[in-house]
């Protein structure tokens, strides 16, 4: 969704050009029109999920999709998860008809050997395990250690449904891209209580109705975070950028060099270890993990991987919706609003409201209320937005089965109370200076 680089990547970068770049490419203005989605699975046992798949039998599965005619952009994680990306497209309908004709061509191919993909938020039974061994994930591993264990469950074990959406109209209103972006925001934690699915951790409850999102938050002090939503949102994302600390500066030959204490603004300051350039800065932006990222679209992180084969449908659509229709837009808009006094002035997702959202899911009484107007306004809205009575049956069902009756996916996962544990979800973040 964003158009193609040129002219000259490889030349250093000035300070002035780099914030003036960001400003440039994180919010392409103009009416929302496209939509996109982004999906990461788990590949499982079909008839014992607790049993790992080897890792020669995950690598021929990996080879045999690979050879698939796919319309959406194939990816593997770190641990062997399965990612696939639509191209931008025109409704949610055509968005959805493209990716489900994928799915079920992925499906075909990992079945006869006895494989499934599974929408869980974290894989519930094993520890991580990297598969991919290139200088990137290297390096990555190496800089989130520093932190504790949360970097290498996020990079090998966790799963979630990336929604992708036009930045928005330049002027103000509820389509604006300022409004959005506060939408994204306050919404985000709606939708991380509503669609949290992540219960378990190596065989036992953690506490925690999205688990992933525990994780996330934990990384380290600065890169998950969103920039202050107080402040007009090209100056506040473009400050955040070059003011956070920079995960790795690439090399041609040998290890990538982990800097410490050093953020992009001080980097193309100093010119060392080699003066950064625009490809330099394109790849930081992929090392930042907030739960809203613009790249001129708005992509909205933290949603958990759904269940079913169908269940990725119901939180690109009901989020597509609320997003995009004028009408849901504004009645989502004043729901949510008042979920920024309880938020505070810390940013997501370590707020009060989004850490209670991925602690307790629905269960929260004004979490559930606020999800029910959302669910509501987004069914009103589909028929306008040109969704199937399928897409619309889906949604309803959802609301019906979780939303309305205060609860989450993770209900349906949760082991018995004995097997409880009693510590935190989430290994002690050490203290950083990254």
């Amino acid at each position: 969704m964003r158009p193609p680089d040129t002219g000259d990547l490889s030349r250093p970068l000035a300070e002035a050009e780099a914030r003036d770049l960001l400003r440039g490419i994180c919010f392409k203005t103009g009416p929302p029109k496209a939509v996109g989605v982004e999906l990461e699975w788990l590949v499982q046992e079909q008839h014992d999920p607790r049993r790992r798949v080897p890792v020669e039998r995950l690598t021929a599965a990996h080879d045999r999709v690979r050879a698939l005619p796919l319309a959406s952009a194939l990816t593997f994680e770190p641990g062997g998860q399965l990612e696939l990306s639509s191209a931008p497209a025109a409704s949610l309908t055509e968005c959805i008809d493209s990716v489900a004709a994928d799915l079920a061509a992925v499906r075909a191919a990992l079945g006869p050997d006895g494989l499934v993909l599974a929408g869980i938020g974290i894989d519930p039974w094993h520890p991580p395990r990297r598969l991919l061994r290139e200088p990137r994930y290297d390096a990555m591993e190496a800089y989130l250690d520093r932190t504790g264990a949360s970097g290498r469950s996020m990079m090998c074990s966790s799963a979630s449904i990336q929604v992708c959406l036009d930045a928005g109209e330049e002027e103000p209103g509820p389509l604006g891209h300022g409004r959005r972006w506060q939408l994204a925001h306050l919404l985000g934690a709606v939708l991380t209580a509503a669609f949290a699915n992540s219960p378990l951790r190596e065989g036992r409850n953690t506490g925690w109705c999205s688990t992933r999102q525990a994780i996330w938050a934990e990384l380290d002090a600065v890169r998950p975070l969103a920039p202050p939503l107080h402040r007009e949102p090209r100056a506040a994302w473009s400050d955040h950028v070059l003011d956070a600390p920079v995960m790795v500066v690439r090399t041609p030959n040998g290890p990538w060099e982990l800097p410490q204490h050093l953020s992009f603004r001080q980097w193309i300051r100093t010119g060392a270890p080699h003066p950064p350039t625009r490809q330099d800065l394109d790849y930081h932006l992929t090392t930042l993990f907030p739960p809203v990222r613009p790249r001129g679209h708005l992509e909205l992180r933290m949603i958990d991987a759904q269940p079913g084969e169908d269940g990725w449908i119901v939180p690109l659509a009901v989020t597509a919706a609320l997003f995009d229709d004028p009408e849901a837009a504004e009645t989502v808009y004043r729901a949510v609003k008042p979920l920024a006094e309880r938020a505070g002035p810390g940013p997501a997702p370590r707020n009060p409201l989004w850490l209670e959202a991925a602690r307790s899911g629905l269960a929260d009484p004004e979490l559930r209320a606020v999800a029910s107007v959302c669910f509501r306004a987004a069914l009103e809205a589909l028929p306008r937005r040109g969704a199937s009575a399928a897409v619309c049956e889906l949604v309803a069902a959802f609301a019906e089965r979780h939303v309305h009756r205060g609860r989450c996916p993770a209900d349906d996962l949760r082991l018995p109370a004995p097997q409880t544990l009693t510590a935190r979800a989430t290994p002690h973040r050490k203290e950083s200076g990254s």
